[in-house]
């Protein structure tokens, strides 16, 4: 969580992760120290990659080895998704991938993302994904993580909820089944 309005997930060097997070932090709270508001997701994401980019025109310095998704809200949008690579270009998505298998795992949300889809829907779907494109052959709540943001409709606040093994365990198993019945489907066609 780098404020209370945005979280982010990391792809690449975990070393200038943690700088640039540590950076995003710093410029979200000057700012609502100074407005006493949240910063607007787009604005704060912008000042990150303007940093990125910086890195990348000057001899002597390595660019920063790291991608990221930012999901947030703000007042302005609403819920958001943005992405950057190490270059600090960034932009906004319905759904996209970051990290290795990348653009497997983007093709693969072209084709079964829906905007109508609901949030379990949703994490249905994260979980395929990832089913179908991590390195691991059997993937584990170990080597996986979702947090799920929502508006707290009662107190108008951001609520980030990061889901527990026997969650992602869970999600998991419902691949799994649904697959199984999938398969045995295909095979009672094919005869």
């Amino acid at each position: 969580m780098i404020d209370d309005h945005v979280a982010c997930a990391v792809a690449g060097l975990t070393s200038d992760a943690n700088v640039l997070i540590n950076y995003l932090r710093k410029v979200a709270h000057n700012y609502k120290l100074q407005y006493q508001e949240p910063q607007p997701l787009e604005q704060l994401i912008q000042r990150v990659c303007d940093l990125k980019q910086g890195y990348t025109q000057f001899g002597g310095q390595r660019p920063f080895g790291v991608s990221f998704l930012y999901a947030g809200w703000d007042r302005h949008y609403g819920f958001q998704l943005y992405q950057s690579n190490p270059s600090g270009n960034y932009g906004g998505w319905k759904a996209t991938a970051i990290g290795p298998n990348n653009q497997a795992a983007t093709t693969l949300l072209k084709k079964e993302y829906t905007e109508e889809c609901s949030i379990e829907e949703a994490l249905k779907l994260a979980v395929k994904v990832l089913n179908k494109t991590m390195d691991n052959v059997t993937p584990t709540p170990d080597v996986m993580e979702f947090s799920v943001l929502r508006m707290d409709e009662g107190t108008k606040k951001l609520r980030q909820h990061v889901m527990k093994a026997e969650e992602v365990q869970a999600l998991l198993d419902d691949l799994k089944r649904e697959e199984e019945a999938e398969e045995k489907e295909r095979e009672a066609r094919a005869h």
